[in-house]
């Protein structure tokens, strides 16, 4: 089980608009030299996070993203399901169909597994991250995390 390139920069730079957030908006060029991401990259993704109501443009001089709200109201999971994505664990992805057509003896399993851990991702926000790595980093490159 992996999650997608996708999954991962969305969370990373919604992490960096948190974690620089000083009542300003967040270029994207800033996020991506900071985080390594692409340009064109984050305009999609970021197409999708405004689409999902997790962040809003500013336009003009000195314009960029802001969270469209605190930080500690935004889950983890919110930000993979903004991007289309999700978290699948099973070989056949959820459709039971994975060893001859038939659910394998480990499907359900899997499957659990797939259920917790997106429990455990609705339940950890953007401010509790950054919490947890700022406690003792004074700058951090969140993408290696």
């Amino acid at each position: 089980m992996r999650l997608t390139t996708k999954s991962r920069y969305a969370v990373t730079a919604m992490l960096d608009i948190a974690y620089y957030d000083r009542g300003n908006p967040i270029s994207l060029p800033e996020i991506a030299e900071r985080q390594g991401i692409s340009l064109s990259y984050l305009e999609q993704l970021f197409s999708r996070l405004k689409k999902s109501g997790l962040v809003e443009s500013i336009k003009g001089p000195g314009g960029g993203y802001k969270l469209s709200k605190n930080a500690n109201d935004i889950v983890i999971s919110e930000v993979i399901k903004a991007v289309d994505e999700s978290v699948e664990t099973t070989a056949c992805n959820g459709k039971a169909n994975c060893h001859n057509n038939q659910q394998c003896l480990s499907h359900n399993l899997w499957e659990d597994l797939g259920a917790e851990i997106n429990n455990f991702l609705s339940d950890v926000t953007l401010q509790q991250v950054i919490l947890k790595n700022n406690s003792n980093v004074k700058e951090i490159k969140l993408s290696e995390y």
